[in-house]
């Protein structure tokens, strides 16, 4: 028997963790993936425990065109695919999603991420789930929105989803059409309107425009859109005194790095917040910027410690939520104030 086979034993707080705080609201980024392998649902059941507002989604097809929860359009970063399938690598030696079958994928045992250094696999993050243990797997999108909406039911309680659709220009490139077969599966679920628990994120302006205009029409829904920053080279129009009223014509909110909200350079002494948030709160559009990590050596020198990072980003840049690996802890924050 898996060791971590029931994904319920994350659940025994689930009653009483609570998120609701006015308008501040915590998504669990990929998870609570600070302490389970990123996008397994086991990772994502401890995060709905943990009391998240919402819970994160990266979406990429497969060759039989399903939808699975992976962060990256490649799968050796979080699998064992080099070694189940060590032929099936492309040119560039990594080993693409849409060049399996979901069949294929659910063979794979999921890990925590890492990277090869000198030829071998190094965690990213050592502090971890160790990437030697434990039996996960890859799920499909349907399988978390069903798991998420079952716990609904057992527990009471409304969490969202928060669906992004990775590098759909790419998947445009592949003959697939990722962004129309998200938003059938949104409709499919009951995801249909500005009032229902979701967001729908991706860093492609183009996609994100035509989403809204011909996709959302087609299909028959209309939920709140998301449009991801990185930073301010990719659009630049965005970060002109009037980008953001332009691009609320498109977009309910922003998901901006946290570097683009609060200047990297700034300091314990002297911290400097950007514009940014002003601006899009101007424009009528929230702001969800990301990723808050815990881990020793992820935090700006400009914040003291964890909560303080949120305390600046919370209150004093005053964002509407944000992405974390560790929602327990944000949500702890929250409760305290």
């Amino acid at each position: 028997m898996r060791a971590l086979n029931t994904v319920g034993v994350f659940l025994v707080a689930a009653m009483m963790a609570s998120a609701s705080f006015a308008q501040k609201i915590v998504i669990a980024h990929r998870g609570a993936s600070g302490y389970l392998p990123e996008h397994t649902l086991e990772a994502k059941a401890m995060a709905y425990a943990q009391g998240a507002d919402y819970i994160e989604q990266d979406l990429v097809m497969t060759s039989d065109d399903e939808l699975i929860v992976l962060h990256d359009i490649t799968l050796d970063r979080t699998t064992d695919v080099d070694e189940k399938f060590p032929g099936l690598a492309r040119e560039d030696g990594r080993f693409y999603a849409i060049d399996f079958t979901l069949a294929e994928i659910r063979t794979l045992n999921a890990v925590e991420g890492f990277r090869l250094v000198d030829g071998e696999k190094e965690q990213g993050f050592a502090n971890r789930f160790p990437m030697s243990k434990g039996s996960f797997s890859v799920p499909t999108f349907q399988e978390e929105i069903e798991m998420i909406q079952g716990l609904n039911v057992s527990t009471g309680k409304d969490i969202g989803i928060y669906p992004e659709i990775k590098q759909p220009a790419f998947h445009r490139q592949e003959g697939k059409d990722i962004s129309t077969r998200v938003v059938q599966v949104l409709k499919e679920y009951g995801y249909t309107s500005k009032d229902s628990k979701v967001f729908l994120q991706t860093f492609d302006y183009d996609e994100l425009a035509l989403i809204k205009k011909e996709i959302f029409p087609v299909v028959g829904i209309d939920v709140n859109l998301i449009m991801l920053l990185g930073n301010s080279t990719d659009y630049p129009w965005m970060f002109e005194p009037n980008g953001m009223s332009k691009l609320a014509y498109s977009a309910d909110g922003i998901g901006p790095s946290y570097n683009l909200v609060v200047d990297r350079s700034s300091s314990q002494n002297q911290l400097q917040i950007t514009d940014l948030v002003a601006r899009a709160h101007g424009a009528g559009l929230e702001v969800h910027p990301y990723t808050f990590r815990a881990d020793p050596g992820a935090m700006p020198g400009y914040a003291k410690d964890f909560e303080d990072l949120l305390n600046i980003h919370f209150f004093q840049a005053d964002v509407d939520g944000l992405f974390t690996d560790f929602p327990d802890r944000a949500v702890q924050f929250l409760q305290s104030r």
